[in-house]
């Protein structure tokens, strides 16, 4: 049976049929949004950000515009932990996402309700993915400090191994799950319940093709967008607690006597930029994908 839900990946087609999609648009997103994460974690890390031996070019534009300091400086040279990043962020995402729309399917056929078949599937998946991921992801974020002298992955991971035990490398996962999570089951349910609320696409339309892609830049902007906004908080929690080696409770109360309730939205507007578009071009990218797949098996 080649036509599911309307409302998964790819226009109604099930998601089963489609792993090598939804990898490669993960993938894709990852790689184009690899800048926009490292000025993310640049800023809501609150690492300090000195381009004095930048090309002038770059030090004079961001002397005039220092906002944009962290931008500047993470779409520089050198990409230290690119490939780990990229890799990292790709099976993740493509996981959650493949992971979400198939255990979907998966339930509704076993009589599931349609609420329980939204949400459980990215909860589980995107908990067992962030317990997962936990070492590269703090490792990939550390790398990130411009006063670091660790120069790639492997050393950043023993670096932390060194200095805070095998436990180390798992530290932030209580702050991840609740990032993460929430963010993921916001996305899955936003881009479910939207692509519900939007008209139906006239699949005799000769603009069907358009027209879905249309639909789906829609919903995947409002997913990304509502889970970036949601996670904000939690999202700089983990990285103090990344930055600080402090449990969760001691890292909330360090950043309330640092910024008081502000750190609430510490790098709010980079997180917006670095969450929701990854988040939005990899369902774009899976629904355009699967679609370009689908029309080829149609000639």
């Amino acid at each position: 049976q080649k036509h599911s839900d309307n409302n998964n990946m790819g226009g109604g087609t099930a998601a089963k049929e489609h792993p090598v999609e939804y990898f490669c648009s993960s993938t894709l997103a990852a790689v184009v949004n690899y800048p926009l994460w490292r000025a993310s974690a640049l800023g809501q890390s609150g690492f300090r950000v000195c381009l004095a031996g930048a090309n002038p070019l770059i030090s004079n534009a961001a002397s005039s515009f220092p906002a944009l300091v962290p931008y500047f400086y993470a779409f520089s040279p050198p990409y230290k932990g690119m490939m780990a990043t990229v890799m990292g962020m790709s099976w993740a995402r493509a996981a959650i996402f493949y992971g979400s729309d198939r255990g979907k399917e998966v339930l509704e056929s076993m009589g599931v309700s349609n609420t329980m078949s939204t949400v459980l599937p990215p909860l589980v998946v995107s908990t067992a993915v962030q317990c997962i991921n936990m070492p590269l992801v703090r490792a990939t974020i550390t790398l990130q400090n411009p006063e670091s002298p660790v120069r790639n992955i492997r050393e950043s991971l023993r670096k932390i191994h060194a200095s805070h035990g095998l436990s180390g490398l798992w530290h932030g996962t209580s702050a991840g799950i609740l990032k993460t999570v929430p963010k993921y089951v916001t996305a899955v349910v936003v881009k479910d319940y939207v692509g519900k609320a939007l008209p139906p696409v006239d699949p005799t339309s000769p603009n069907k093709d358009r027209d879905n892609l249309i639909n789906s830049a829609i919903k995947s902007s409002a997913a990304g967008v509502a889970g970036a906004v949601l996670t904000n908080p939690l999202d700089v929690i983990r990285n103090e607690m990344f930055k600080t080696n402090l449990g969760l409770t001691d890292a909330v109360k360090a950043l309330h006597k640092e910024l008081g309730w502000d750190f609430l939205v510490r790098g709010m507007s980079k997180n917006i930029v670095a969450v929701s578009i990854p988040v939005a071009s990899t369902i774009f990218f899976t629904d355009a994908f699967i679609q370009y797949t689908n029309s080829r098996e149609d000639c």
